[in-house]
């Protein structure tokens, strides 16, 4: 993953200084590429192309800053072949398909991305549709100033905005929205035939199998709850001894069903114990990182502070299971609406407000640590699949089973105890909750 940060409008100062504040999220390398209107800086943490895969990229007139994973990208290329390729990097991909398809380039790319592009006199940034890759913005009156994180451009500007997740932007056309979690459910509605389990599951192993893509090596979270169990049988399918990792207080319900999920799936197993002590400890440093004093993603946040302190010991890329709970109905709260003609609203509007909180969490604790977390549950894919799921089969039968589909779907993969193990929040699980 990177950082990315810059203006358009005019050249920009201090670049390699922000670059410096956005170190944890690329270690591997920066660069800065100044503009006639405007400056480009790109900080490196290497996944794909590891040694020709530097940015800023460019050609004679356009110049590209990308922050994310491209999973088509190899696709894209076969399709692009007249676009001549100066490296094998993923990004690269986004300069091509500008050249061919100007602002609806973002439309064809499947992954997570932030990126900024200036074209002459166009400047063009997008989001991907769910946000899993954060993208700030400001105005100093004359220039635009952006930023993967919010500490990156607040010395240029007294207003920071937040790019929204689905849109493109150019200085000439404004926002666009390209994607919508409202029309994807729409779409689902008019499906003529209802996914069946194994539609769910071969989904999501295209989901999880696409997310190995990686020239350095990948791991997966395992806290021994069902959708990280789910994620973690999925990889171990395709990579035998892969890493795991999970965190926890000295006896806790997530470190011990983690460990039993371990066994059972053959993975490499390591794990965090912390304290009280240790939490207190790390608080500043998780702020910061996070950027939020909302009091439950603070929480949340600690125990995936240490767990990816732990996780870049071994691997650079990580999978995690975020996305199943809103998609499934996952929340206990959920089980009181079960029968409300609206409770596919509220998974959509839970789905999309993900970015300001479990993907903010998850971005901001594994950078924080110059990891690289993905999220095969949120994979387009497989949302538009999920919201076609009907939601008697989400919350299921008289005792109100939630993510009954997705349990039933793979409950021959991942362990009995764990397939119908009753849902809690990760620090409740991981025993920091009550310290």
């Amino acid at each position: 993953m990177c950082g990315i940060t810059g203006s358009f409008g005019q050249k920009v100062d201090g670049v390699q200084t922000t670059l410096d504040i956005l170190v944890h999220r690329g270690p591997n390398g920066n660069g800065v590429k100044h503009l006639v209107n405007g400056t480009l800086g790109h900080t490196r943490l290497a996944i794909i192309d590891i040694i020709g895969g530097q940015q800023p990229l460019g050609n004679e007139r356009t110049w590209l800053v990308c922050n994310g994973e491209i999973y088509n990208h190899l696709d894209l290329r076969a399709e692009l072949a007249d676009y001549d390729f100066a490296t094998d990097t993923d990004s690269e991909t986004i300069l091509a398909l500008w050249e061919k398809y100007g602002t609806r380039a973002v439309e064809h790319l499947d992954g997570m991305f932030a990126f900024a592009l200036v074209d002459d006199d166009t400047f063009y940034m997008a989001r991907d549709p769910l946000g899993i890759k954060p993208l700030y913005y400001g105005f100093d009156g004359e220039t635009i100033h952006f930023g993967s994180e919010i500490k990156a451009i607040q010395h240029e500007v007294d207003e920071i905005h937040e790019f929204p997740p689905g849109h493109w932007y150019s200085n000439k056309d404004g926002f666009v929205r390209y994607y919508d979690l409202n029309a994807v459910q729409d779409e689902a509605n008019q499906m003529a035939t209802k996914p069946t389990l194994e539609d769910i599951r071969e989904t999501l192993r295209r989901a999880v199998k696409k997310r190995l893509m990686s020239d350095v090596p990948v791991g997966v979270y395992l806290s021994g709850g069902l959708d990280s169990t789910i994620v973690a049988a999925l990889v171990a399918q395709e990579m035998p001894d892969v890493h795991s990792f999970s965190v926890g207080v000295e006896g806790s319900q997530d470190i011990e069903h983690a460990r039993r999920a371990a066994k059972a799936l053959g993975t490499q197993h390591h794990e965090c114990l912390y304290t009280i002590d240790d939490m207190i400890e790390a608080l500043p440093d998780v702020i910061y990182h996070l950027e939020s004093f909302d009091p439950s993603l603070v929480r949340s946040a600690i125990p995936n502070y240490f767990l990816a302190e732990l996780t870049r010991k071994y691997v650079t890329v990580v999978l995690t299971g975020e996305g199943a709970d809103e998609l499934y109905a996952g929340y206990h709260y959920l089980k009181e609406h079960r029968h409300d003609p609206n409770l596919q609203n509220e998974l959509v509007t839970l789905t999309s407000t993900l970015y300001n909180c479990n993907l903010q969490r998850c971005d901001r604790m594994t950078m924080a640590h110059s990891i690289e977390g993905r999220v095969p549950f949120l994979d387009t894919e497989f949302i538009k699949l999920s919201m076609a799921v009907p939601l008697d089969q989400k919350i299921y039968g008289s005792k109100a089973i939630e993510k009954w589909a997705l349990r039933k779907a793979f409950e021959d993969i991942v362990p009995q105890e764990i397939a119908w193990r009753y849902k809690e929040q990760f620090s409740k699980g991981a025993g920091s909750s009550h310290l």
